[in-house]
């Protein structure tokens, strides 16, 4: 049967993957009220899809910190990708390189930034990044992925303690013993610190406030987009700090269950942002129309999560390029169907409210 849509992928992944691995990707934090939502906020939001426009030609072609992609749809970090396929994140790398977008590479990779690097050397690549109770850790880090061409630092800031996911607790989920966590293998050699999934937890630092942005501004050169704002009035306070971007994030309703789906707290953000600095959105996108209803409300760009272990599953690179492939073509033609004939013409005028 043919793959026609990223739930197909879905099916196809909670059918061959190791029960274990299926829920560690699956997981949401408690009742996973907020990973449901964000798949549900999406339908409550209509279209007013203009006619009469002449879409014959179309371009979905945008810029992300200046640089050019060709969708406005890039990849989201995720930890672990060699427990989908064996090649894990260099496939992924691969996959992004090949479609001209932006893969966010994970702290929690399986494959090193070096390995990654080298597997896509021409990739527009991002590194995410978490603050340790030792910030040598974290400087270490930086000066490896600005050494290696990575474009910006993507700092996370929803995770001072990991969030509750009940089926790992049950599963009692670790990596297994043949994958490590490569960014970090020696840098935890003489740690005592418990685990979470094999990997140290303790060495994150629950006291990262807003000062550790000047204190990452002062050692890196690269841009830095915070991943984990879901309010105005933490938005107002990242444009005063002087980052350049934001990814409006609930770590796909991984940490806090109850925080409001991402595409419904966008356009505060957005609002308060006023193109002050750029604005990205992930969690919960699954069709092109999600994306174009993403951009309406003033996203620049989307990044997707899950799909992409999915693809991996499925194909390795070949998987997750047809999952870009599909969330492309499927983004084009929603565009021209509501009369739009590139990015710039998406806006909030699109959008109609309803609710279910």
């Amino acid at each position: 049967m043919p793959m026609v849509c990223l739930t197909d992928y879905e099916d196809y992944a909670r059918e061959h993957l190791p029960k274990a691995t299926w829920d560690y990707y699956a997981a949401g934090a408690d009742e996973c009220c907020t990973r449901d939502d964000n798949l549900l906020a999406y339908k409550r939001i209509r279209l007013r899809p203009r006619m009469l426009r002449n879409v014959s030609v179309t371009d979905t072609r945008t810029t992300i910190l200046g640089s050019e992609v060709s969708c406005p749809v890039g990849i989201a970090p995720t930890a672990f990708h060699c427990l989908a396929w064996p090649e894990g994140e260099l496939s992924t790398a691969r996959a992004s390189e090949a479609m001209k977008i932006c893969y966010i590479t994970s702290t929690y990779s399986t494959c090193s930034v070096e390995e990654i690097a080298a597997a896509a050397p021409n990739g527009l690549r991002w590194f995410q990044l978490y603050v340790y109770r030792n910030r040598k850790l974290s400087e270490q880090l930086i000066q490896r992925v600005e050494k290696l061409g990575f474009k910006a630092l993507v700092l996370t800031v929803d995770v001072p303690y990991p969030g509750k996911r009940r089926e790992d607790i049950r599963n009692n989920f670790k990596l297994p013993p043949h994958l490590k966590v490569k960014n970090l293998d020696s840098s935890f050699e003489e740690s005592n610190s418990p685990e979470e999934y094999g990997v140290p937890v303790q060495t994150l630092d629950p006291s990262i406030s807003w000062k550790d942005i000047h204190w990452l501004q002062s050692v890196t050169h690269l841009p830095i987009v915070i991943k984990g704002i879901l309010t105005k009035e933490d938005a107002e306070l990242a444009v005063e700090h002087g980052v350049q971007g934001i990814i409006v994030s609930n770590h796909g309703g991984r940490q806090l269950d109850g925080a409001p789906a991402t595409i419904d707290a966008l356009s505060e953000i957005v609002d308060t942002v006023q193109g002050r600095i750029e604005v990205y959105l992930d969690g919960g996108i699954r069709t092109g129309c999600d994306v174009l209803k993403a951009l309406a409300l003033g996203a620049k760009c989307v990044f997707i999560g899950r799909p992409v272990v999915w693809g991996l599953s499925y194909k390795g690179e070949e998987g997750v390029r047809d999952i870009l492939q599909i969330l492309n073509d499927e983004f084009r033609l929603s565009m021209a169907l509501s009369g739009c004939r590139d990015v710039t013409e998406v806006n909030s005028s699109l959008i109609q409210m309803s609710r279910l």
